[in-house]
């Protein structure tokens, strides 16, 4: 008994270890093939259909049709659609205000985030679609960069990158640290060939390229741009197409997270041939994306065979596991500014990104609109 769950063990860390340090690694200093440059081409602009799907958005609406109005792209190449989503408070009557301003409103029944896309999809007249969210801000020259980087051939999807605003919250910190190391891998895939998703608030295709995809879909940064990853096209990330927005509490990164991963496991589904030989790039898939699924499924793995441990190590696992909760659970304890938090922010932080990955499996379980929720920001207070 002993011997297996000592290879269990060693298996099971072994791959924890490759999948938050290892892939890294590899991604860093390992001399991979790139491709050739993106052909950037400033100067070609191109008729835009700009997407921007909402659902009881009153809050931040007036804000984005400005960050959006603002972008310094030709106006009459520029068609503003906002897709309501069933909403029931003042979304429509803010669109409306915009109306002389070339914003076009689109009503649909309540359907979720997808199928108002559909929607907005089928009623798009530009030549590119530019998909955002109705909370983060725009730079200026975002848009421009997008549509520069599709004057190239091989790319067929484009996405920005998202700059997180961090207060003086330890926990956003430890957030904003994790999306820059996000921000890097996506740039790292981008020289060697292509990512596997884009960034929901900021990223731009070519109309023939987009395809509608279910209802139902939590990851259309995902479903759409893996329509063209599949015909052969890449999908890049653009660091000067900037977006802006600010960190979330933990408890809503965490309902963030899960939703996040469980559209990776309804992509999976969807999408078997990301694990074949189709995918191009299926290590850096499995490396990157596959892993975020296993990680707490391993570690609990780990957990279990531990106690089948010789003695002094199954104590050490367990007590060192133990460890790790305690300081999770002391981090909500700490009044912000503590230097203790510098060690227990990153743990409880660690902790509610793994249970976030456990709950993901829950698409298979609920419809997967039930896991679509409102994402509070740090500036913003709940709601009465």
């Amino acid at each position: 008994m002993h011997a297996s769950a000592t290879v269990v063990f060693v298996l099971s860390v072994s791959l924890v270890l490759y999948f938050l340090f290892g892939y890294p690694l590899l991604l860093a200093v390992f001399p991979w093939r790139h491709r050739p440059r993106i052909a950037k081409d400033p100067a070609r602009v191109r008729p835009v259909t700009v997407l921007l799907p909402v659902y009881n958005g009153e809050a931040f609406l007036r804000q984005k049709l400005e960050s959006i109005l603002a972008l310094e792209y030709p106006r009459e190449l520029l068609e503003v659609l906002v897709i309501s989503d069933g909403s029931t408070d003042a979304t429509d009557s803010i669109a409306g205000e915009f109306a002389s301003s070339g914003v076009r409103l689109l009503r649909v029944p309540k359907g979720g985030k997808s199928a108002a896309l559909n929607a907005g999809i089928a009623e798009a007249h530009g030549e590119i679609l530019f998909f955002t969210d109705v909370r983060q801000r725009l730079a200026p020259d975002c848009l421009r960069h997008l549509v520069a980087c599709l004057a190239d051939p091989s790319v067929g999807s484009v996405t920005g990158e998202l700059h997180i605003v961090t207060g003086d919250r330890q926990e956003e910190a430890d957030m904003g640290l994790y999306w820059r190391y996000e921000v890097w891998a996506r740039k790292q895939m981008t020289q060697i060939d292509s990512i596997f998703g884009a960034t929901g608030c900021v990223y731009a295709m070519p109309r023939k390229l987009v395809e509608p995809i279910p209802p139902d879909t939590l990851g259309d940064d995902a479903a759409f741009p893996l329509g063209a990853f599949f015909r052969g096209y890449r999908m890049i990330l653009d660091a000067e197409a900037k977006a802006y927005d600010l960190a979330s509490p933990l408890g809503s990164e965490f309902e963030r997270r899960m939703r996040t991963l469980a559209g990776l496991w309804q992509t999976l589904v969807r999408r078997p041939e990301l694990l074949g030989w189709r995918d191009r790039m299926w290590l850096h898939f499995v490396s990157h994306k596959v892993g975020r699924l296993a990680l707490p499924w391993l570690a609990l793995v780990a957990l279990g065979s531990a106690l089948w441990l010789p003695s002094p190590w199954r104590e050490g696992v367990l007590a060192s596991a133990a460890a790790f909760l305690a300081l999770a659970a002391l981090d909500s304890l700490l009044p912000q500014g503590s230097a203790l938090k510098r060690v227990t922010s990153p743990a409880r932080t660690i902790l509610v990104m793994l249970a976030a990955s456990l709950c993901s499996i829950s698409v298979f379980l609920v419809s997967p609109q039930r896991l679509w929720k409102r994402t509070r920001v740090g500036a913003e207070k709940p709601a009465d």
